[in-house]
């Protein structure tokens, strides 16, 4: 029985793409509360850090910020569709998040 053509197309794209090796060396891993974005036509920027403050009634908050990553528009769609696809299975297992 031939393939459909869809399930071609997918093992020909999958046999194209090359195997990745992650190195861990100098990984380190750090929590985060808080996150902001910002843009310019040329990159995405992403700002990581901690809200240490309890009291939502503050009129100020002070945020310490740890890491901002710089991507490219591109970078920043692939990043966008992968976390919409990981929401997405994070919800069906654990429920809608408000």
């Amino acid at each position: 029985m031939a393939k459909a053509p869809e399930e071609g197309a997918k093992q020909s794209t999958e046999a194209q793409m090359p195997k990745v090796k992650w190195d861990t060396h100098g990984l380190k891993s750090t929590y985060c509360n808080f996150v902001n974005a910002t843009s310019t036509r040329e990159e995405v920027v992403l700002n990581f850090g901690i809200n240490q403050n309890w009291d939502r009634m503050a009129g100020e908050v002070e945020i310490e910020l740890a890491h901002r990553i710089i991507l490219s528009p591109f970078a920043a769609r692939r990043l966008s569709d992968l976390l919409q696809k990981l929401m997405a299975e994070y919800e069906n297992r654990h429920g809608e998040l408000k």
